[in-house]
């Protein structure tokens, strides 16, 4: 993925699980996949980038090809794939507001984009643990519940307390909540 994006010229970073293992250092898990973050208002220069892919964009629950229409929530996933290579990654764009990046599920929920990635030694960019874990709060899989165990340990009290305060908004009884209170 760091090839084929290294001359992206506007953010990106690697999500999901694989943004996980990047925090981490390690693979902690097998992937079937691999998600990239792009900011929504980046997204017409990603479409120029990707020329030579096909993009289709989610909507209604529906694969439908991406034309030249800039998207607007709640379309936000989109799914590459080349014909060519076989190669396959699916973009999910994110919202910002100035220097914050903004959770779309709840609009209050926000981080400063100086927060919001990182990079690995190597330099290769991925999405904050803490947004990573906020989206995969929502429809808890045994993959998620992994994720957030093995991350827990290694988050500040800052940190914790972001993710409790923003679970808190989505649903004051999350299951995160109690280990999140532990500290």
């Amino acid at each position: 993925m760091h090839s084929l994006m290294s001359d992206f010229k506007r953010p990106w970073y690697i999500a999901g699980g694989w943004a996980v293992d990047l925090y981490l250092g390690y693979v902690s898990r097998e992937h079937k996949d691999i998600e990239i973050v792009v900011f929504r208002e980046d997204q017409t220069f990603l479409k120029d980038y990707l020329g030579k892919w096909d993009i289709d964009k989610v909507e209604d629950r529906e694969l439908k090809s991406w034309g030249r229409e800039f998207l607007h929530l709640p379309v936000h996933e989109l799914h590459a794939s080349n014909k060519k290579s076989g190669d396959k990654f699916e973009i999910l764009l994110n919202e910002t507001e100035g220097l914050e990046w903004v959770y779309r599920r709840d609009l209050r929920v926000k981080m400063p984009l100086t927060e919001a990635g990182s990079f690995t030694p190597s330099g290769l960019p991925y999405l904050s643990p803490l947004i990573v874990l906020l989206y995969k709060s929502k429809h808890i899989r045994p993959k998620d519940q992994q994720d957030f165990l093995i991350i827990y340990d290694k988050l500040s009290s800052k940190q914790k307390n972001w993710l409790s305060n923003a679970l808190v908004l989505q649903d004051p009884e999350h299951l995160w909540l109690e280990k999140l209170r532990e500290q």
